[in-house]
């Protein structure tokens, strides 16, 4: 009786530790590759992470900080990272000149719907729109998406030559302070604060966004490694589901969002994170141009035109195939992408 009694103890020990080691396997692991530091944006992802969201999900989601989208999607490319964000442009410029790579990321959701890059520069020095970019020394690291894709904006403006002068991120919003050039291109809501904290005053500050000078450029989107797309397309539809009720939480609360963002560095300035973040939604988030396509999405005409435009800017070694650039048989349906909030 006793022999029995300890085989049905065994075997009831045996089938619990089957099923908590079933449980234990069932969450996917995910590594996600951003596409620079823990700054405000961040907090699209971190706050997901922060909230539970991804484990709901059945992810275990690890969260990595970046230095730039070009990075993002070469380690997302080469297997280190199953997921990332980068610009949309980095992404295309991929694809185009590593036509034979067995490995191209896809992307999978758009999250800044237009890009935050402009061009800008101090009213003193005169510039007050495009036209007065002719002959000017315009400053910015040679990867800088506003400096790749100026060729696209000087042609929809009409400008004429320019001269670029290169430099290294910290020292770019330094250089326009004091005078080395003449503008610089940047993210608006990077550039814009770094100015200010360099003691530049923002109504000093002329600021020409390329989204309003004709260029709809996309930004960043959610990038993913193709192994995954073939391997767990689940895991993707999964990640953007829980990140999409991430994004709604954090479009209502930026604020609060941001204490997400402390978590993972504890030095950032949070007065100065949210404005980030803020000024993020309001000019490529939650823009008129996402609210009439849908957050998330694309429009294929839109799509086409970006991948002639970047094809000619960054002289790709192939054509950049719009069809083989994005994915959105992942996206969550339309209902769930709802999330803008309306306009004040």
């Amino acid at each position: 009786m006793k022999k029995r009694v300890f085989v049905q103890s065994a075997a009831a020990f045996a089938l619990a530790a089957a099923v908590g080691t079933a449980h234990a396997q069932a969450a996917t692991p995910i590594k996600f590759q951003l596409d620079w530091r823990f700054e405000g944006p961040a907090a699209f992802f971190l706050t997901p992470a922060a909230k539970g969201y991804f484990k709901d999900a059945k992810l275990d989601v690890t969260i990595d900080a970046g230095n730039g989208s070009g990075g993002a999607v070469t380690r997302v490319a080469s297997g280190t990272y199953d997921m990332g964000f980068a610009d949309l442009a980095a992404l295309m410029e991929f694809h185009a000149n590593n036509p034979d790579a067995p490995n191209k990321p896809v992307a999978v959701m758009v999250v800044y719907n237009n890009t935050p890059a402009s061009v800008m520069a101090l009213k003193k020095s005169g510039i007050k729109g495009p036209a007065d970019l002719n002959g000017k020394k315009l400053g910015a690291p040679v990867f800088d998406a506003g400096r790749r894709a100026f060729p696209i904006f000087q042609k929809v403006n009409g400008i004429g030559n320019v001269a670029w002068t290169a430099m290294d991120p910290p020292l770019r919003e330094t250089m326009l302070a004091r005078g080395d050039v003449d503008a610089i291109t940047g993210f608006t809501f990077t550039s814009l604060l770094n100015l200010e904290a360099r003691g530049v005053k923002a109504e000093d500050v002329v600021v020409l966004p390329y989204p309003s000078y004709g260029v709809k450029l996309y930004g960043n989107v959610i990038i993913a490694n193709p192994r995954l797309v073939r391997e767990n397309p689940q895991a993707i539809k999964a990640f953007l589901s829980a990140f999409t009720k991430g994004a709604r939480d954090v479009l209502a609360q930026p604020e609060a969002a941001i204490a997400d963002v402390k978590a993972r560095d504890g030095i950032i300035n949070t007065a100065m994170e949210a404005r980030r973040l803020k000024l993020a939604i309001d000019t490529v988030i939650n823009s008129p141009d996402a609210r009439a396509e849908g957050f998330g999405q694309i429009n294929p005409a839109r799509l086409s035109l970006m991948a002639s435009q970047v094809s000619d800017a960054f002289n790709t070694k192939t054509r950049v195939n719009p069809d083989a650039v994005w994915d959105g048989s992942f996206l969550p349906a339309k209902a769930e992408l709802n999330i803008l909030p309306a306009r004040k």
